[in-house]
């Protein structure tokens, strides 16, 4: 599924990374703790977190993940998405709660991550 896709089902803003929209995703993440992140992601995923610190980016850049979407319209400050920026991740935000915004990537053929 490519990242234009993903904004589109999420009702997402996009927050940074317009120039990587059309990248392939092949699953998706949903977590919080970066740690359940780190053991159980296996290949290019999306991560749906709830948490907007820097530990997220360098998680998700640790993980080969290209897309973060944060999620009940939380929105990082400017150092997440300057971070985000240097590493080539989209960022976006979407109003949608975690459980609501994975199943519907689900719905769409996004299967998890972890």
């Amino acid at each position: 599924m490519k990242i234009r896709e993903i904004v589109d089902i999420l009702e997402a803003e996009i927050i940074c990374g317009e120039e990587h929209l059309d990248n392939e995703l092949h699953s998706a993440c949903g977590a919080d703790m970066m740690s359940d992140v780190l053991a159980f992601v296996k290949d290019q995923s999306v991560l749906l977190t709830g948490l907007i610190n820097p530990q997220v980016v360098r998680t998700a850049d640790m993980m080969d993940m290209r897309c973060i979407v944060f999620v009940r319209g939380k929105c990082p400050d400017e150092q997440v998405v300057e971070l985000a920026q240097e590493r080539g991740i989209v960022l976006m935000k979407s109003p949608l709660r975690m459980f609501v915004a994975c199943g519907k990537l689900y719905e769409k053929g996004l299967r998890g991550g972890c």
